[in-house]
């Protein structure tokens, strides 16, 4: 009985691995062939499409506070002022230190260049025992990490340019958030609307499941990401790191994505260590090792949860598909469908055998 449950198990998280496999695939060859229009509709609907995020985050809030007999108006209006206050009050004062922090990364540029060539010396000079061909493919390593923090620079600095774009962003979501959350339930009636009649309930239950997954995942990390950014943030200070803000928030981040975000997230810190002192490098791997553990025994158990339901290794196969069909974003976005997935598996297996 015991290996049949199992063998059911397997099979299960086998068909989920397959299917999220074959949609990641498609989307990647055929991008193509839609990426020009899509890429016109996404900058179209970019800004619906964080104000429904966002609104879809806050919502179990206002319910929450619905509960309590207070008015969904004025619940709605409590959780938008909270929400918006506080993310513009956090970036009214972060955003002076940050700015000031890029200028003065850019004064000393050249400064950390000097460093990089220096330590380059100094390890081809503690290598030079080696063979001649491990040190062409240190030189092969060394171009190929260059390039790409060269193209990453490039898209830093081509990012300022569309600051106009980030304003009238800025500008347009709070507004379509505050109306998705005042209509929220009218808008989800709305939808209902275009599901044929007797498939209503069953949408309505898969789309519950997928919220209670989803949102519980969604919510979990971005408070996880923000309590690691704040901690890391506040030990940068206390090491007397440069950037020590644009570290934290670098770190806070890339932590979004499970398993491998931190080790994303340390490279750059460990640099900036070193370069000012080696021996700091050091305590930044420490502490990075020791945010870890915090976060695996207390904070993901204590805030996270049972919402994913996902075996580790389903949820390693889902990052390493999303990162092998589109990079990073696919990293970002792979348990998300992945736990999409399996709940329409799980409601489609329910409506069976119902």
């Amino acid at each position: 009985m015991w290996k049949k449950i199992k063998a059911k198990q397997v099979v299960y998280y086998l068909v989920i691995a397959i299917l999220s496999f074959i949609l990641l695939y498609f989307l990647a060859i055929t991008k193509p062939y839609y990426g020009a229009f899509f890429s016109f509709i996404g900058k179209l609907l970019l800004p619906f499409l964080i104000a429904g995020i966002l609104a879809f985050l806050l919502h179990p809030l206002i319910e929450w506070l619905h509960r309590y007999r207070i008015h969904r108006g004025i619940a709605v209006l409590i959780i938008y002022v909270l929400f918006f206050g506080g993310a513009g009050y956090a970036i009214y004062r972060a955003y002076p230190l940050m700015v000031e922090q890029m200028k003065e990364m850019s004064r000393n540029f050249p400064e950390f260049i000097e460093l990089y060539q220096n330590g380059l010396n100094k390890m081809y000079t503690s290598t030079s025992f080696l063979p001649e061909t491990v040190h062409d493919r240190m030189d092969i390593f060394i171009q190929s990490l260059e390039n790409t923090m060269n193209n990453f620079s490039g898209k830093i600095i081509g990012g300022f340019n569309g600051m106009m774009d980030a304003v009238i962003l800025l500008t347009i979501i709070p507004v379509l958030v505050f109306y998705f959350l005042k209509d929220y339930p009218f808008i989800k009636s709305f939808l209902l609307r275009f599901i044929p009649y007797k498939y209503r309930n069953e949408t309505g239950n898969v789309c519950r499941e997928i919220s209670k997954g989803l949102g519980g995942y969604i919510r979990g990390q971005f408070i996880i990401s923000a309590a690691v950014g704040v901690i890391s943030t506040l030990c940068w200070i206390w090491l007397d790191l440069p950037y020590a803000l644009l570290l934290g928030i670098i770190l806070a981040i890339v932590n979004i994505i499970p398993y491998f975000g931190p080790i994303i997230g340390a490279i750059p810190v460990v640099t900036v260590a070193y370069m000012v002192q080696p021996e700091k490098a050091l305590f930044v791997i420490i502490i990075i090792f020791v945010i870890q553990l915090i976060e695996s025994n207390l904070l993901s158990p204590y805030i996270m949860g049972k919402t994913v339901k996902i075996h580790p290794i389903g949820i390693i196969f889902a990052l390493l598909l999303g990162g092998q069909l589109s990079g990073v974003i696919g990293m970002v976005i792979s348990v998300p469908v992945f736990t999409m997935l399996k709940v329409l598996i799980q409601q489609y297996q329910i409506s069976k055998a119902g």
